[in-house]
């Protein structure tokens, strides 16, 4: 049997129990009604079934049949990140830290609690921050080419808040967005909690597909454009400056509300303009201090135009009134004494020096990524499946995930995307081997 037509067969089968249609407990046909039903081998059917049960899709039951497994995922082939246990190396979520980042937040303690009014910690802040510290956040945000006045800035706890806000302020349930077909799952997750009716844009190396777009927009009422221009995740890309002028005119055009978010932008040392600072009347841009200091320093800003200050602040409000005080200080003071500034320059060079790793140890293998990101996007061969792999993997003490928590639509590719920022050169070069040996064998 053809390769093409087998791995069509158990493709088939794994998007109808993705997505529900074949439910878990399913009873699937035996291996003879497969080989009969679809005019193959019976070898052939067995193989099938073999594979889906490695993908973890499936599980035969001596002298009962085939049946379709509960697919939550287990620990390291997805995002849920409690799942992740103490002795796992992990390659599926990224906290980058550098060396001596404990110390620092030491001394940055013992400073806040000699200096400062201790007591306004003790007391509720303005929804969006006090003026001075949103003074400090539009100058940090000035430095990389988002010119903004204070009072269109926000503070919120962290980038997976601000967008929450974003769509609770902006966005209504029914609402389309045009989406990568390959993004960020936080905002998957939120979509699905708020109703919202994603429709995947097709991607390339380059960015999305704005043809594509603007059939959509022609065809259905796209109400927004959810983006990460600026080190894409998972994929890596910077998306050219003419590729972002050409998108804000399609916003205009249509009217699209553009979030811009942007994790990693700060990894770029010499990005285009932001989407925010191209099109400041329909774009909010959303950044945090996650990546650049620490995933624990839930810090982050949210800029948008005046007019839709105010429902964002009713959103801020509905979900955690303000910040929390000390943290947002904390985070001021490490902007204005330049710390932040140093984490940043160091964080490049370390994520560097990490693809580099990766670069070596993946030779061949065609990753996907971006010269100083914290985070590679592993094509897998044709025969080779992603959740096999992962699983592999798994059973060796290292997590990676899948591309299934990071598609949109129906088709999911055999990928994985690789965290390279939570572990120590030597175990990611280590751990990396370890990917590269699964995959071979695979083949």
């Amino acid at each position: 049997m053809p390769i093409a037509r087998y791995k069509r067969l158990v493709d088939r089968f794994a998007a109808e129990i993705r997505s529900g249609q074949l439910p878990p407990g399913t009873r699937l046909p035996t291996h003879r009604q497969l080989a009969a039903k679809e005019k193959i081998a019976l070898v052939t059917a067995t193989r099938v079934y073999a594979e889906l049960e490695e993908m973890g899709l499936a599980i035969g039951e001596a002298g009962r049949g085939t049946f379709v497994r509960e697919i939550a995922l287990p620990a390291g082939l997805g995002m849920d990140q409690q799942a992740i246990a103490a002795d796992i190396v992990d390659l599926n979520f990224n906290y980058p830290a550098l060396p001596g980042q404990t110390e620092l937040l030491r001394a940055a303690l013992r400073q806040l609690a000699s200096t400062g009014d201790l007591d306004a910690f003790l007391r509720c802040h303005p929804h969006g921050g006090r003026p001075h510290e949103r003074t400090v956040f539009a100058a940090y945000l000035a430095r990389s080419g988002l010119q903004v006045k204070p009072e269109h800035v926000l503070v919120v706890n962290g980038a997976q808040h601000g967008l929450a806000v974003v769509v609770m302020a902006l966005l209504q349930p029914g609402d389309v967005v045009a989406i990568d077909a390959l993004t960020y799952p936080g905002f998957k997750a939120l979509a699905d909690q708020c109703k919202l009716d994603l429709v995947a844009l097709p991607v390339s190396g380059l960015g999305p597909d704005l043809d594509e777009l603007e059939r959509l927009c022609r065809k259905r009422p796209v109400r927004a454009v959810y983006a990460m221009p600026t080190i894409h995740n998972p994929l890596g890309w910077v998306q050219s400056a003419d590729s972002r002028q050409r998108l804000v005119k399609l916003a205009r055009k249509h009217d699209l509300i553009l979030i811009e978010d942007a994790p990693y932008a700060f990894l770029e040392p010499n990005p285009p303009e932001p989407l925010a600072a191209l099109a400041p009347e329909r774009c909010v841009h959303v950044t945090t201090l996650s990546k650049s200091v620490a995933a624990g320093l839930r810090v982050g800003l949210v800029t948008a135009p005046a007019d839709w200050i105010a429902p964002l602040e009713r959103a801020i409000r509905a979900t955690i009134w303000n910040t929390p005080a000390a943290m947002t200080a904390l985070a001021c003071a490490w902007l204005t004494d330049g710390t932040v500034d140093r984490l940043i320059t160091e964080k490049r060079r370390d994520a560097a020096a990490r693809q580099a790793v990766a670069a070596q140890a993946l030779a061949g293998l065609n990753p996907v990524s971006h010269p100083v990101s914290y985070f590679i996007w592993l094509p897998l061969g044709e025969d080779v499946r992603a959740e096999s792999v992962a699983m592999s993997l798994l059973e060796r003490k290292i997590s990676v995930s899948t591309a299934t928590p990071f598609s949109v639509g129906p088709r999911i590719p055999h990928a994985l995307r690789i965290a390279l920022g939570s572990v120590d050169l030597a175990t990611l070069k280590h751990a990396l081997g370890t990917v590269r040996d699964i995959i071979e064998y695979a083949y």
